[in-house]
């Protein structure tokens, strides 16, 4: 842990103006983002008596290193550029709200030729428009009664090919609820036109479908075709059942988005109420762990930030009115930042009395509710995963609490498509997104010490060398902070992202003695002391140390041994991945692969030319210069490449056990 006051600026060098300040840990990253009025002010705090800073906020000025501000123009300029930089480097110290993907979305594709109706979670999609979130059941059941009216695509990809190929379409087109574009029985400008309709009738305009369909009605009952007119009845009703599944809570001309929290010592619950025409047209929730010391009102505040700041304001997200439990911090800068992201203006208020009010307590209620069901779910997996980090550190008696965890595997069949897997736990949890993937060639191939030792040395000297990098970018910049002070988001600040992550504090290798000293060696080799190594032997599931001639032996009930045994599993299940892929890519070769010059397009044209390598062979140079892109010094390359091919004689293999016979 650093001490602070090794880092602290002079109080003389720090403006008054306001600003955006970042701290930074010793690896560079950044840690915590705030923003203030005025930055001496602020900044100050943190250093005049750290030890009498809340826990959260002392843990976070000693796990720093260094401290760099921004100064800015005003207050809304901090409040952009705070966000801005939240959103790039996602500080380990600053809350963020992550939703708890509960509440699907109903999703219409116009950006594709023919639009598909889906339900869809995760991250929104450009040229897709949402509708929602709603509840599991009850998004499954809007879509089924909405196709009868509007038959809208609602297929895959794959599905839309294959009916496009046969000429048929699949079930839904025959029970009338796809209006079969794959075969051609609607145009795609039609088609768009019924997506057009399906939008608007998901955007409140269901009178107006209610009342064209009425009328329908109306003249076919007095043209007496009464088949028609009962179809479009039960049309009328199933538009109705969708559109009065929603009861009326406020008024109709009401578009608001209700917020309310229910929070602890350690998180806090949100639930919001969309509500749209008067009626809730979806539910939506997040929980957060208080990892700094936020008031109330800073919490609306950063939550407001995230929820609409992520998408910019776009699919209709922001209302008129945003209700909140409390006023947030800023509120008048923050009012403002929304209302440009509406592009109209935002009213956010704290509703006193009336329906408004009796609406927050019903969303209050929910975020209550939501923060135990939280906490019963989750209480299990965080005492477990904080009692096996525990006992392994005490176990390998290492100094240091195990944050970040990377486990290597080498994986091969007989020597041949050497591959090698780094992945990574934090706080006992897999961080997919820093997995890594090795290919060893060469004299590294030779055995699973070599590889180990290889991959042990490319993962970490990429580490040194973004060390490097990141050292010398900074001298740059220190020259240049006065210049660079007042820039607002986009004008270049973020650093570029690393090759690799920051170190882990503990490497765990697949294998005994002979794998952890290659590790240990690796790693002494590039001069990294602050790591340390230990190997995973399946045979008996026992642990190495470097230069042991000893296992350390862990009950078979130790949390900690099975921590260890599923990041060797999962290092394990994700090298086999990589290692099938190459194998099979290795095993689907093709005579013209060594052809020079001839690349995937020109293989791919000769053989939709040709029809198969044997016709290929077959060819003249004449034939094959009649293939686009492939000219006369190709074509007699590629003739000459078959020929040389056609006279090496086969292989004798013996047909019981596979194996080659050498002549």
């Amino acid at each position: 842990m650093a001490d602070p006051a090794s880092y602290r600026p002079q109080t003389g060098e720090i403006p008054t103006n306001p600003g955006v300040y970042r701290f930074r840990d010793a690896h560079g990253r950044v840690i915590y983002v705030g923003k203030a009025k005025n930055l001496r002010s602020r900044l100050n705090s943190y250093f005049a008596n750290p030890a009498g800073l809340l826990p959260k906020t002392h843990a976070m000025v000693h796990a720093a290193s260094s401290v760099e501000w921004t100064v800015v123009g005003s207050e809304l300029e901090s409040l952009q550029l705070e966000f801005t930089w939240i959103k790039e480097f996602t500080p380990r110290f600053n809350v963020v709200f992550r939703d708890d993907k509960t509440y699907p979305y109903l999703a219409l594709t116009m950006a594709e030729k023919f639009p598909r109706v889906q339900v869809m979670r995760g991250d929104r999609r450009k040229g897709t428009r949402y509708f929602g979130p709603y509840t599991a059941g009850a998004i499954r059941e809007t879509m089924d009664t909405l196709l009868r009216v509007f038959p809208v695509r609602s297929c895959s990809a794959g599905v839309f090919r294959r009916a496009q190929s046969s000429g048929r379409p699949c079930l839904l087109g025959y029970i009338d609820k796809c209006s079969a574009p794959c075969v051609g029985r609607i145009s795609p400008e039609d088609h768009r036109a019924l997506a057009e309709d399906f939008a608007a009738f998901m955007g409140g305009e269901a009178k107006r479908f209610i009342s064209r369909l009425e009328k329908e009605m109306a003249a076919a009952v007095a043209e007496l075709d009464y088949e028609r007119a009962a179809r479009i009845r039960d049309d009328i009703s199933a538009l109705r059942k969708v559109f009065e599944r929603n009861a009326v809570v406020l008024a109709e001309d009401t578009d608001a988005d209700i917020f309310a929290l229910h929070e602890d010592d350690l998180e806090a619950a949100v639930q919001v109420f969309h509500v749209r025409g008067g009626r809730v047209r979806g539910q939506r929730g997040w929980v957060v762990e208080k990892v700094e010391d936020s008031t109330t009102p800073e919490l609306v505040e950063h939550l407001l930030q995230q929820v609409y700041g992520e998408d910019d304001g776009k699919h209709g997200r922001l209302p008129r009115e945003v209700l909140v439990p409390v006023m947030p911090s800023n509120s008048a800068e923050l009012a403002v930042w929304l209302g440009g992201l509406r592009g109209a203006r935002v009213d956010i208020r704290v509703p006193q009395r009336g329906d408004k009010a009796a609406l927050l307590g019903t969303v209050r209620d929910n975020a209550e509710h939501a923060l135990k069901l939280h906490k019963t779910r989750r209480a299990g997996d965080l005492t477990v995963r904080s009692q096996a980090l525990q006992e392994l550190q005490e176990a390998l008696d290492l100094p240091v609490a195990l944050l970040r965890i990377e486990c290597f595997d080498i994986s091969h069949v007989q020597g041949t498509n050497v591959v090698a897997s780094m992945v990574v736990v934090e706080d006992g949890l897999p961080k997919k997104s820093d997995y890594r993937k090795f290919s060893v060639t060469g004299e590294a191939a030779a055995d699973d010490t070599a590889a180990m030792h290889d991959v042990l040395t490319r993962r970490f000297r990429h580490y040194l060398q973004d060390k490097q990098e990141k050292r010398d970018k900074q001298d740059k910049q220190d020259g240049q902070q006065d210049k660079q002070a007042g820039q607002l988001p986009g004008s270049g600040m973020p650093a570029p992202r690393a090759r690799f992550a920051y170190p882990p504090n503990l490497v765990v290798v697949d294998g005994g003695k002979p794998q952890v000293n290659a590790a240990a060696r690796a790693l002494a080799e590039l001069g990294i002391e602050d790591v340390y190594v230990v190997g995973l032997a399946k045979r008996l599931e026992e642990v190495w140390l470097p230069d042991s001639d000893f296992p350390v032996i862990l009950p078979r009930s130790s949390q900690g041994l099975y921590l260890l045994q599923r990041i060797r599993d999962e290092a394990h299940r994700f090298a086999i991945t990589f290692h099938r892929q190459k194998r099979g890519k290795a095993m689907t070769v093709s005579v013209l692969d060594g052809v020079p010059g001839l690349g995937a397009s020109k293989r791919k044209a000769l053989l939709d030319h040709f029809g198969s390598t044997k016709a290929i062979r077959a060819a003249t140079v004449e034939d094959l210069t009649q293939v686009r892109g492939v000219g006369p010094a190709l074509a007699a390359s590629i003739a000459g490449h078959l020929a040389d091919e056609g006279l090496a004689p086969a292989p004798a293999v013996n047909m019981t056990t596979g194996e080659i016979i050498e002549s």
